[in-house]
């Protein structure tokens, strides 16, 4: 037992040599070729099974011939191994490139499979697909976002000189002594203060849509009347659908739920949908509102006569300064486009959703966001 012990600790000597020489040799090489390093590994651990068989046959005192057998032996399958496994890496480097070679078209949308490869690879490959694939919806998301901003300023430029142009016009008609009938004066300082007015509000819009855009928008959330909510955006609205023949309509009130939101913010969505549906529907037409609760969540529905939107129009009715095509083609007083985007960021704001679909005569707009304490 104690001449084997001793055999046991010279083979386990020498081997423990080897790989110690071994693991220098990989640092001297860690920025090498994986093909080296793995040829390296399979090396330490033939000459490591070498040298300690060496040790072993010397302390047991084998023949010469015995020895030969032995030291060819551990040759032919060392070969073996340090083949198999030099094979094994350029697999591996292959893979390697094959995937580098995958990853520089990331994001573009022509990314393809690396094909066949090992586990871990084959896992790398799968994640640099899902990468590829967000970053083509990113860049798509971008280029949509750069899209609209593009559309916006073509709008407001377009929105802003109108009313200044009149304003100019005016200013300069009085200033000139042009107009000089009291009651033609008096139209005109009424329509400058109109388009004034029109001016203030595009510039409102803008600021409340970049805080919206910006995530800076900071909610002041309490317990809000849903009725009391719905007959104060009514009253609002009711001298603009007045002035052009449209009824305003609204289910029974009473006993709507409260809501958690911002006053504000919530009769801002409101008024913005009532404007956009008054606008857009024809005198003698009907916009009705409706409100009420259902599964936790409160609900609004605003719905006009304007005709319907086209089908193609529908998706993109809540992107910034889209105005529409066919039967919400702008009229003069079409104000800016930014309403129902407003109203869209508005509504997610209060962690809401916001959707759109034509019924009946015209559209139906649907508003929800969750209920407040007195919803079971």
């Amino acid at each position: 037992m104690p001449d084997l012990l001793v055999v046991v600790l010279l083979a386990a000597g020498s081997a423990l040599a080897i790989a110690l020489l071994g693991v220098l040799a990989l640092r001297l090489l860690s920025r090498r070729s994986l093909v080296l390093s793995t040829t390296v590994v399979a090396l330490v651990g033939v000459v490591g099974v070498l040298a300690a068989a060496l040790v072993a046959a010397k302390s047991m005192f084998l023949s010469q011939h015995d020895l030969g057998v032995l030291v060819v032996v551990c040759l032919v399958a060392g070969g073996v191994g340090v083949l198999t496994a030099v094979v094994l890496a350029r697999a591996v480097v292959a893979g390697s490139h094959a995937l580098g070679l995958a990853a520089a078209s990331l994001g573009d949308g022509s990314y393809t499979s690396a094909g066949s490869l090992p586990a871990e690879l084959a896992a790398l490959d799968r994640q640099l697909a899902e990468a590829s694939a967000r970053l083509e919806a990113s860049r798509d998301r971008e280029r949509a976002l750069e899209g609209s901003r593009r559309e916006l300023v073509a709008w407001i430029s377009h929105d802003l000189r109108t009313p200044l142009a009149g304003i100019r016009a005016m200013a300069e008609a009085l200033e000139d002594g042009i107009v000089d009938d009291p009651a033609t004066v008096d139209r005109y300082h009424a329509s400058v203060r109109r388009e004034a007015d029109r001016l203030a509000s595009m510039v409102d819009d803008l600021f409340e849509l970049s805080r919206i855009n910006a995530a800076t928008l900071s909610l002041t959330l309490e317990q809000v009347s849903l009725g009391d909510l719905v007959s104060d955006a009514i009253a609002s609205a009711s001298p603009v659908a007045a002035a052009k023949g449209v009824r305003l309509e609204s289910a029974d009130l009473e006993g709507l739920p409260p809501v958690e939101g911002s006053v504000r913010e919530l009769g801002r969505v409101l008024r913005n949908l009532l404007s956009n549906a008054i606008r857009h529907t024809p005198a003698d037409g009907v916009v009705s509102v409706q409100a009420g609760s259902q599964d936790g969540q409160a609900y609004l529905v605003v719905a006009d006569a304007c005709g319907g939107i086209p089908a193609e129009d529908l998706p993109r009715v809540f992107d910034i300064a889209f105005r529409g095509t066919a039967a919400r083609t702008p009229a003069d007083d079409g104000g800016a486009g930014l309403g129902l985007a407003i109203a869209r960021g508005l509504v997610e704001a209060h962690r809401g959703d916001i959707t759109i679909e034509n019924d009946g005569p015209g559209c139906r707009v649907l508003v929800r966001i969750p209920a407040g304490d007195g919803i079971a």
